[in-house]
């Protein structure tokens, strides 16, 4: 076992992550690969399929690249963003680019079933809004019924690229929660809700646990990807559930606040508690559950200041070496707390919790003669703290107990943006050194394989905390004004984007 490594293959909203560990969850590399989304139309997010592989491909080739020998790794494990049909021919290949979770399209489709909501809520455990499965598949059956009649099987973002690397098609139990086709109580696909999409439910694939073997690395992925052929793969499961579980939340009461490409605080539990302004989920570990209050736009909203202000200081700061985001923190940091009176709402594509409004829309406001780069900066990172307190207002609101929080997701990597959630919040929290789904993943393979006794035990004898964060009284009262206000703009301002055409 001393030249063994487990590798975590993650498919988020924005690129492909690759971990490897050794079995006392040291991380031995890791490599990353961004894929384009397409938004062809306001509120459309489609991904091309054939990207995620290419991207894959990549981030291998780069963890080569920095000293990984691919020839260690014993097992591996796949996570994605959930909802995201990939719809394939008999042939299993792609019919159209894949809609994504964020997608806003299918509105009209949520509103034709509203009638429903109650018996779609008690089955699925969930309520009807455009990020789910089920509302998508209506939208195609409506505005494209020739690429549903074509539909042969459907699979989704992981398990896509897990059928290129071994041949076998499936999906997991908590992936298929995530679409809005599956019954709960049953925990089997509901024909019912498959029929609405208009779908037969054959199409649907198979179901295994999150740490069941689904086949092994054939010749040609051998080739294209650089790793052993034979070696057995584990089907993993969403991004969510591996992150939280990754990063140390096994037990009741335990919280995770995450700052990715989407923000979510989730609480975990041991039964579920449905609720219908947050998703249920299961839990990686079986018998425990977890409930999510989850806001669209989080660190895509850094990325998208980066993509669309900073473009003259990425190159500058990329030429020396530099990273543009470290750089965006320095400016920031220049700002006070409350960003000279700056704030920014980061729903750049609608909103989740608390609010599941699709015609939301992103803001400034508060801006002057005077407001500064810094300030934008700086109440970005507020704003989206305050959208995740504006989440978590629905888990105190059910009263699920919570004893400690950790900070997970890219986000997390900033100190100041970390330091400011820890102050929003008004409570200690932890950031783990390993916080993301690529390392969770990589945990699964490793128990797939017997490395560990179980799920649990793999996480007790592989978490590490990087540090631990206590918030300043005066900073925390002052965001208490301050969130105030940023729940008043939010009042304000809705009304004017649900009259806008």
């Amino acid at each position: 076992m001393d030249d063994t490594l487990f590798l975590g293959i993650e498919f988020g909203t924005g690129g492909c992550k690759v971990t490897a560990i050794s079995p006392d969850g040291r991380c031995a590399g890791e490599a990353s690969v961004e894929y384009p989304t397409w938004h062809e139309h306001p509120g459309w997010s489609e991904q091309d399929p054939a990207d995620w592989y290419r991207a894959l491909c990549a981030a291998l080739a780069e963890l080569a690249k920095r000293g990984v020998k691919l020839s260690r790794i014993a097992a591996a494990a796949f996570d994605g963003s959930t909802h995201n049909a990939v719809l394939l021919d008999g042939e299993m290949k792609p019919l159209r680019r894949t809609i994504m979770w964020t997608d806003q399209r299918s509105t009209q489709e949520c509103a034709e079933l509203a009638p429903l909501r109650d018996k779609i809520f008690t089955t699925a455990y969930q309520m009807p809004t455009p990020t789910w499965t089920l509302p998508q598949l209506m939208w195609l059956k409506k505005h494209d019924p020739e690429v549903l009649e074509k539909t042969r099987h459907i699979l989704f973002v992981k398990d896509y690229v897990r059928y290129q690397c071994t041949g076998v098609a499936a999906t997991d139990y908590i992936e298929a929660q995530g679409t809005l086709l599956w019954d709960m109580e049953k925990m089997a696909w509901s024909a019912e809700f498959a029929a609405l999409a208009g779908i037969p439910v054959a199409v649907l694939p198979a179901i295994v646990k999150p740490t069941d073997r689904v086949g092994a690395i054939t010749a040609q992925a051998a080739r294209d990807t650089g790793l052993p052929e034979g070696m057995p793969v584990f089907c993993g499961t969403s991004d969510s559930a591996v992150e939280d579980y990754g990063a140390g939340a096994i037990e009741p009461g335990d919280a995770i606040v995450k700052l990715a490409t989407a923000g979510n605080v989730n609480v975990m539990t041991g039964q579920a508690y449905p609720d219908p302004g947050m998703l249920t989920y299961s839990h990686v570990i079986p018998g425990m559950w977890y409930s999510v209050a989850a806001t669209n736009a989080a660190a895509l909203c850094k990325r998208w200041f980066r993509d669309v202000f900073c473009e003259a200081d990425r190159r500058e700061v990329e030429a020396a070496g530099g990273n543009i985001f470290v750089k965006m923190d320095e400016i920031a940091q220049a700002s006070p707390i409350g960003s000279n009176g700056v704030f920014f709402h980061p729903y750049l594509q609608g909103e989740r919790s608390p609010y599941w409004d699709a015609a939301l829309r992103a803001s400034f406001t508060g801006v002057s003669i005077a407001s500064t780069r810094g300030d934008f900066i700086r109440a970005l990172y507020e704003g989206v703290a305050f959208s995740l307190l504006d989440c978590y207002g629905l888990i105190a609101a059910k009263k699920l107990p919570v004893k400690r929080i950790f900070f997970i997701g890219g986000g997390a990597k900033s100190r100041l943006w970390s330091e400011i959630l820890c102050n929003v919040f008004d409570v200690p929290c932890q950031v783990p050194a390993r916080g993301d789904a690529s390392f969770g993943s990589a945990l699964l393979a490793g128990v797939g394989a017997g490395a560990y006794a179980d799920s649990a035990d793999a996480v007790r004898k592989c978490l590490a905390i990087d540090r631990e964060l206590a918030p300043d009284p005066a900073a925390a009262a002052r965001y208490r004004e301050l969130f105030g206000t940023y729940k008043a703009i939010h009042d304000a301002l809705a009304p004017v984007y649900a009259s806008m055409k």
